[in-house]
């Protein structure tokens, strides 16, 4: 077991000592003042009257492996410590500061963790607003659903919903039936990346389409959870619920609003939730979850956030592993094979840049997979893959570089003539082909339609990306 030393028993010496004296701790503590020290040894406490600034000070705590220098005098804390070190004493110290510059000052002498106590405090106080205002947030969300909740609630996904929006759904879907609210969580266009399929399809999860439901109005409550990187949806007057960490682009009128840009994850922020409520989840709830935070942080490897890890430790025993497993080791579709096999072949490369034409295809969803594919390429940092399908142009991108946002740089080049979607690292893309090239879609122009869209979406890429665009350099690097 571990020795200890408190030198400089003001109150905050005090509760250590105490604290460490209740566990069974071996605790010396030194201090100047005659009636401090008589009073702790009436509490039975090992206390000695002694000027820490003094140089007998490091032969009292020469066999004491930890030191806590804790007085509000700055100045005797840095002469402990140097005393201390200058002396050949090795021992783990903790030491008290005042500000950044005496901080700074300790650790030069030799402390080995420095302690200010404002930052504490505001550190502290931080939490507790943090924990106050998630408390609030519950409460209001409780509210709502008690009082709106009667017609029923719509959960509304992001388009071609990815596993943070499906299981931000599903767990504001459990907290919904909790206060015994139905709910339905609804989606606009395809699952089609088959790991999202997988994930749907192992837990069991229930979606709608969007096309099937006769009008939201039918509902009591409407919510749109992770749904900024479909863009405006025209919904901003029949929001009711707004749960994203991305911040809006449009207004939205709704009563409950939470937006938290500082974590990575819409899921995150449901885990606190489900946290609030305290309620325990089930393994489809906790496993849908778990994979909503890994997937947008690439597995904790992207712009992951300390709130992001508590949540998915808390989350992990309560998942299935077996599960995760199984989702995110789906068998390749031959037609995602196809599409990447050509991304490959018609890759263009300007520095970093990469943009692919995958020629007609018939899973649009393979695109984003070729995407990504093609971005561990070695200096690659940024890819687009385009493919043609249903009259339509569909484009994919990813990217790795921090120095852009590539949703702000689709809507650069593409915002005037399609729908545009994304943010910082992924994006996409939907140009209908007749409005692009001017020519009507038949079979028997293909080729030129394939090659008209070539050229012009790689010209408006690697224009809205600052690179010049340069055909003849071909799929090299």
């Amino acid at each position: 077991m571990s020795s200890y030393a408190i030198l400089g028993c003001g109150s905050v010496g005090h509760a250590v000592a105490e604290e460490l004296a209740d566990e069974g701790k071996n605790v010396l503590i030194l201090d100047r003042d005659e009636s401090r020290v008589e009073a702790l040894r009436d509490q039975d406490l090992n206390a000695r009257q002694t000027d820490i600034r003094d140089d007998e000070v490091a032969d009292l705590v020469a066999d004491r492996e930890v030191l806590l220098i804790l007085a509000s005098d700055v100045e005797a804390n840095k002469a402990a410590v140097s005393t201390i070190r200058e002396r050949g004493g090795d021992q783990f110290i903790i030491v008290r500061a005042s500000d950044p510059v005496s901080e700074d000052e300790l650790t030069e002498a030799g402390a080995d963790v420095v302690i200010n106590p404002s930052q504490v405090i505001a550190e502290s106080a931080l939490r507790a607003l943090e924990t106050g205002e998630l408390e609030y947030k519950a409460q209001q969300l409780a509210d709502l659903l008690r009082t709106g909740g009667e017609g029923g609630l719509a959960i509304l996904t992001h388009d071609n919903p990815d596993p943070d929006s499906i299981a931000s759904a599903v767990a504001l879907q459990a907290i919904a039936e909790a206060h015994d609210v139905d709910a339905d969580i609804l989606y606009h266009g395809d699952i089609g990346h088959q790991e999202n399929r997988a994930f749907v399809n192992l837990l069991g999860i229930e979606l709608l389409p969007l096309t099937e439901v006769a009008s939201l109005d039918d509902y009591g409550l409407v919510a749109l959870v992770d749904h900024m990187k479909s863009g405006d949806i025209g919904l901003e007057t029949g929001v009711d619920v707004f749960i994203d960490h991305y911040e809006p682009e449009s207004d939205y009128d709704a009563d409950f609003m939470d937006v938290r840009p500082n974590v990575s994850s819409t899921s995150t922020i449901l885990t606190k939730y489900i946290q609030e409520f305290n309620l325990s989840p089930d393994e489809a709830v906790a496993t849908a979850l778990l994979y909503g935070i890994r997937a947008e942080t690439l597995d904790f490897k992207r712009d992951t956030t300390p709130a992001d890890l508590t949540a998915a430790a808390y989350l992990y025993p309560f998942a299935n592993h077996d599960t995760l497993e199984q989702v995110e080791s789906p068998s390749m579709s031959p037609e995602t094979l196809d599409v990447l096999a050509e991304a490959i072949q018609n890759r263009q490369v300007q520095g970093s840049h990469l943009v692919s034409n995958a020629g007609f295809i018939r899973d649009r969803d393979a695109l984003a997979q070729a995407a990504q594919h093609l971005l561990n390429l070695e200096g690659i940092t940024t890819t687009a893959v385009f493919g043609i399908a249903d009259d339509t142009i569909y484009l994919a991108a990813r990217s790795k570089d921090i120095r852009i946002n590539i949703g702000n740089v689709l809507e650069d080049a593409y915002g005037g003539i399609g729908e545009t979607g994304g943010h910082s690292t992924q994006g996409s893309v939907e140009i209908p082909l007749g409005l692009f090239t001017g020519i009507e879609a038949s079979e028997d122009n293909r080729d030129t339609l394939l090659s008209l869209a070539e050229e012009a979406v790689r010209k408006k890429l690697f224009d809205a990306m600052g690179v010049e665009s340069a055909s003849e350099s071909g799929n090299g690097s």
